[in-house]
């Protein structure tokens, strides 16, 4: 069996929990997540079932990541988020649409972002939210990370409500700390709901609860969904055996970059690189013969 499954992941429980609970519905072992979600946020958590764990990368890594947020202004915290102690407070100032859209607008594309002290975040060998249990928060340097889209959903007195699409490695905590600076305030994340991994959508995923009580084959997603967006090339018989063996085919009409390979039913059967006329299978996969 394999596919992806997209889960409504609820609050208080992390992605690993998430991954260990559908191995033991679906009694199979070999399954993945596209990309954590921390235990306070809910929402699209992508899993990959059996060898369609050899296209997580491309859920991972590829995909704009959508999400609903809540900043609470006036007050900043340890983690960035609801769940840490309050370390500081500051007054909000009068908050109006215009001011709101004018202060997020530099948040838009490219831009340099301090990870929180809580985090996955490996230093020496160690994760930052290990080492915090410690005591030790050593300064992190800021990273690239690209916001596609901010929108203003709503705000009050001393929260704003967001819809944020950004790439891979963004933290939405960061984020959230960053525009109350940028505000004159201090402010901390208190809600996050994931609505989107690529696309994969909220529409598309599963409760816990009835996969439960469905088992998983109702809930499995085709391949292909991985590589959306992808240029697709459909083979014939013969370019079908000679990709199922790793060799490229001339193929002169697709232009240079990735390609998704399917066979006459739409099955993906590769991802390959298409480079000067040739198509040049990076990953065949024979999902008869996957366990």
């Amino acid at each position: 069996m394999h596919g992806f499954i997209s889960i409504d992941k609820p609050l208080g429980i992390t992605s690993h929990d998430v991954v260990a609970i559908v191995r033991r519905i679906s009694r199979i072992k070999r399954i993945g997540h596209a990309g954590t979600l921390d235990p306070g946020a809910s929402g699209v958590l992508v899993l990959a079932v059996g060898a369609t764990t050899r296209l997580i990368e491309y859920v991972q890594d590829d995909t704009h990541k959508t999400y609903v947020a809540t900043i609470q202004l006036g007050s900043a915290t340890d983690s960035d988020d609801a769940d840490g102690s309050v370390i500081a407070q500051a007054a909000v100032p009068e908050l109006s649409e215009a001011w709101l859209l004018t202060t997020l607008a530099p948040f838009v594309g490219q831009i340099l972002q301090v990870p929180p002290k809580v985090s996955a975040i490996h230093v020496d060998g160690q994760r930052m939210y290990d080492l915090a249990r410690k005591g030790i928060a050593p300064e992190l340097p800021a990273r690239p990370v690209h916001i596609y889209h901010i929108a203003l959903r709503g705000y009050t007195s001393d929260t704003i409500s967001l819809e944020i699409s950004c790439g891979k490695g963004t933290y939405i905590r960061s984020l959230a700390r960053d525009i109350g600076i940028a505000l004159g305030t201090l402010a901390h994340l208190c809600s996050l709901r994931r609505t989107a991994v690529g696309s994969f959508g909220v529409n598309d995923s599963v409760s816990l609860d009835t996969l439960r009580a469905d088992g998983i084959a109702p809930w499995l997603l085709a391949n292909s969904r991985a590589l959306d967006g992808w240029p697709v090339y459909c083979v014939n018989a013969a370019e079908h055996r000679l990709i199922d063996n790793g060799m490229p085919i001339p193929v002169p009409s697709i232009a240079d970059g990735r390609v998704a390979v399917v066979d006459a039913t739409g099955e993906l059967i590769a991802t390959a690189e298409s480079r000067a006329g040739s198509l040049h299978p990076s990953k065949v996969f024979r999902w008869s013969d996957a366990s």
